[in-house]
């Protein structure tokens, strides 16, 4: 839709959807560039933004987005109730392996980290909480992909298998198969596929109708011999989660 025809909240929300993960914080000039909208039109919804709270001033003329719009998104009943539950959770996982663990659920044809615990192993990792990354190029995001409807694979594979890390899965056949592997065993062994220098560990949590609602993750250093090792401790974890939510 082009920037003439929006509607005042499309023309809104445009403002908002130009912050990201790799752009927290932003001019006003960026904004507008970024929305498409005019300055004179960005600078009216930003200041307005920032009235009711949604957007915040920051030093030197940049923007960032406000506590308000965090509070409102926190009451989203699905992620507030699913990180709720699996917190105390992934906060024991984290302490008993020393490992970071993460929470992810499925958005549209991406995956969305709800949750990372850093642990005590310093590892450079892609993953920050409110980030979207590709399902195909994740432990846990393959595990929501392996339970996802057909229609969710044929937009992932449609839109092609990028090469993010050394390991990446790139070939549709083999990420058929990986996917089916997944579903037999109930977790997935990942190795230097997001992050080069990292594996990991990941299984479903499953929802009260039987649904696949999210994967967690344990991620070491990728020299780690044994993945298979951690398997009982990470489904077990997603276990309790999943008998926390029914």
């Amino acid at each position: 839709m082009s920037p003439a025809t929006r509607s005042v909240l499309g023309r809104g929300l445009a403002v908002l959807g130009t912050f990201a993960p790799d752009r927290p914080e932003q001019t006003l000039a960026a904004i507008a560039q970024a929305s498409g909208l005019p300055s004179a039109t960005a600078y009216r919804l930003v200041a307005e933004l920032v009235g009711w709270g949604a957007l915040e001033k920051v030093g030197r003329g940049r923007y960032r987005v406000g506590m308000r719009l965090w509070e409102v998104g926190s009451l989203a009943p699905v992620a507030r109730g699913l990180r709720d539950a699996a917190l105390p959770v992934l906060q024991e996982l984290c302490a008993v392996t020393g490992h970071p663990v993460h929470l992810v659920v499925l958005d549209g044809e991406h995956a969305l980290f709800l949750e990372r615990l850093a642990g005590h192993a310093p590892l450079a990792l892609r993953s920050q909480v409110g980030k979207r990354l590709p399902l195909h190029a994740s432990g846990p995001g393959k595990v929501l992909l392996a339970h996802a409807p057909a229609e969710v694979l044929d937009a992932v594979l449609a839109t092609g298998l990028p090469r993010v890390a050394s390991g990446t899965i790139t070939d549709p056949a083999r990420l058929a198969a990986a996917l089916a592997e997944i579903r037999r065993t109930g977790s997935c062994l990942s190795r230097e596929e997001m992050t080069d220098g990292a594996a990991s560990v990941a299984a479903p949590v499953v929802g009260p109708s039987g649904e696949v609602l999210a994967g967690i993750s344990v991620v070491v250093p990728s020299d780690t011999e044994n993945l298979t090792l951690l398997v009982p401790a990470v489904r077990m974890a997603a276990g309790a989660i999943s008998r926390a939510l029914h």
